[in-house]
């Protein structure tokens, strides 16, 4: 994203300091005097506002102005055109208590960047916009939260707009890509026109891969097969591909990639193409090619590259399952070379550049132990995907327009599997773990997964860290983490017992504070008692332990007893347990070990 910051006085300093780090914004400025001009103070460069925007607005995606909403409409005023093409504009107050999206709402994205940055600095976001308020369907835009581009006049799309906001009925006619969106709060009030029935041509929207529509969105599900003679110019093959998707009606905006056998991996025409389109190309082996059946096999081609098809061939292999040929093989030649192009639709979207997988620790329980870094990014994602019960303790924080899918406590693979293919196709995600994802959370799985994916082929991911239980139960029982500690899950599905004991037998030897994790359930019910015994037979029966339940939710308690009075009968998997070592100490119901502070 190219986006700036400009503070309107020297107060907005500190803010700004916090935009440069966000994605949102990549040069930061302060509003200042001729003389001032190109001067750097603390790194952010002092220049007049119009200035700036004489240079940088047709090529700015986002400007955030820090201070006087007035201020910020006086600079932009000469500047604005249309709302297709000037860039999202927000104004900031100088405390960050307000932030206010004022231009680009829908097209530029301002609204959801708003919500990402309310979230992260804290501020109240205030908006006036009709979508908001009646929490309708932003019908112009919310396609590009699904990975899809959009075609159709701006004047069509504003009247569809106009008729949603005086309460007249919108109607949906999908045809391909995925239709999750359905399940969102806002499209509830979409009517859903089947593919066999008439649309109302004023009121209609579609989602498909044809051009014809109007008022389009287009997912990226086709897959566009070529082979071509050595050195064939990319000229040659753009027009052909032009001309082929002209006379099938189909949408320059609906492509997927391109697909060929690997033995082009070095074709010029193939590789800028590719790269000036910015989609990826997907190289497959004569011999995989070999195994696809397609209508126009070529004795020709067998002879030359060893299988009877490339253009179909790679299109049904690259478009995957339940693909369908759509343009048989076309051969397009003229004095710079000869190519051959065919068409697959996939059942799928493919835009992996596009999607995002954001990895949130949710924290122990409350809301409020939820960190502004994982509000930012649950407001980004259009889908969250988790546990119910971990869902349920933030589902006031959800948006009409997202979705959730829910899953079962053992589903964790399926989870992860699905929050992959849904940022492959271009979706942004949040895989939801409680507490910290990287603690027995979900960040291990998916990383895992993802590793399995080529580099080149595999979505942006990031791990948002959240606050475990362990650290909120340390915390309201005193310090009893200050020193050297450990943690140890007594969950013996994943990991053998055998290695369970060699850990916690580890941690006694090393004088460790233990916590433990998935102390007890009703299936494993002697797995602690063991781990009581094997600290008794080293430790104090006296040495405090901390048992803590429900740590940040409703019914959140905390005992102390010693390893000798630990009530087994009492503890299940809502439990934490934290063992101190030989210098921990439980006086007045303050639970400490001492770092060593007071011996020095």
């Amino acid at each position: 994203m190219k986006g700036i910051a400009i503070g309107l006085s020297n107060n907005s300093k500190e803010i700004l300091k916090r935009l440069k780090k966000t994605e949102f914004v990549k040069d930061i400025y302060i509003a200042g005097s001729s003389k001032e001009d190109g001067k750097e103070n603390e790194l952010i460069q002092v220049q007049k506002p119009r200035e700036i925007l004489l240079k940088k607005w047709p090529k700015l995606d986002l400007i955030i102005f820090i201070g006087s909403i007035a201020a910020s409409i006086r600079i932009i005023n000469p500047f604005l055109t249309s709302k297709d093409q000037d860039p999202g504009v927000i104004v900031i107050d100088n405390k960050c208590s307000k932030i206010v999206p004022l231009i680009g709402l829908h097209q530029s994205n301002a609204q959801n960047i708003s919500c990402q940055i309310a979230n992260l600095l804290g501020g109240e976001i205030i908006e006036t916009n009709n979508s908001n308020d009646q929490s309708l369907l932003n019908l112009d835009a919310f396609g590009n939260q699904w990975g899809w581009k959009r075609s159709g006049k701006i004047n069509d799309w504003s009247k569809l707009v106009i008729k949603q906001a005086k309460n007249e009925e919108i109607f949906c006619k999908q045809l391909s890509g995925n239709s999750l969106w359905k399940s969102s709060e806002s499209a509830e009030i979409i009517n859903q026109i089947d593919k066999k029935e008439t649309e109302k041509p004023d009121s209609t929207f579609h989602v498909s891969i044809f051009e014809n529509h109007g008022t389009t969105w287009h997912p990226p599900v086709l897959w566009i097969g070529i082979g071509c003679e050595r050195n064939t110019s990319k000229e040659l093959i753009e027009n052909s591909l032009n001309n082929l998707l002209e006379s099938g009606n189909l949408s320059q905006q609906s492509i997927a990639g391109f697909a060929t056998v690997d033995i082009k991996k070095d074709e010029r025409g193939i590789l800028e193409l590719s790269e000036e389109k910015n989609l990826p190309v997907k190289f497959f082996s004569k011999k995989d090619l070999s195994t696809i059946i397609v209508p126009n096999p070529s004795n020709v081609v067998q002879k030359e590259i060893g299988t009877p098809s490339v253009a179909e061939a790679s299109c049904l292999l690259a478009a995957g399952e339940e693909s369908k040929l759509l343009e048989e093989k076309r051969i397009f030649k003229n004095q710079s070379g000869a190519v051959t192009i065919a068409v697959a639709e996939s059942k799928n979207q493919y835009n992996p550049t596009h999607g995002e997988i954001h990895i949130i620790g949710s924290g122990p329980g409350d809301i409020s132990f939820l960190t502004n870094n994982a509000r930012k990014a649950l407001s980004r994602c259009t889908v969250w995907i988790g546990y119910k019960m971990y869902l349920d303790l933030i589902k006031s924080l959800k948006r009409n327009d997202q979705v959730l899918i829910e899953s079962k406590l053992t589903e964790e693979k399926e989870r992860c599997s699905k929050a992959i293919k849904l940022a492959e196709e271009g979706i942004k995600v949040a895989l939801i773990s409680s507490g910290e994802s990287g603690f027995y959370g979900m960040a291990g799985l998916l990383l895992e997964l993802l590793q399995k994916i080529k580099k080149e082929y595999r979505p942006y991911f990031e791990v948002h860290p959240g606050i475990s239980s362990v650290q909120l139960a340390a915390a309201i029982s005193g310090a009893p983490l200050m020193n050297d500690f450990c943690s140890v899950s007594l969950s013996d599905k994943l990991t053998p017992w055998p290695l369970i004991e060699k850990r916690i037998k580890g941690a006694i030897m090393g004088d460790f504070v233990i916590a433990l994790f998935n102390p007890q359930s009703i299936e494993r019910n002697w797995q602690l008692k063991s781990v009581i015994d094997i600290c008794l037979q080293f430790m104090h029966g006296d040495t405090p332990v901390l048992l803590a339940r429900q740590v940040g939710r409703e019914n959140q308690t905390k005992k102390f007893f010693t390893l000798n009075t630990i009530p087994l009968k009492e503890i299940d998997m809502l439990s934490i347990i934290i063992i101190g070592n030989s210098q921990t100490t439980l006086v007045d119901e303050i639970f400490l070990t001492p770092r060593g502070y007071l011996q020095n």
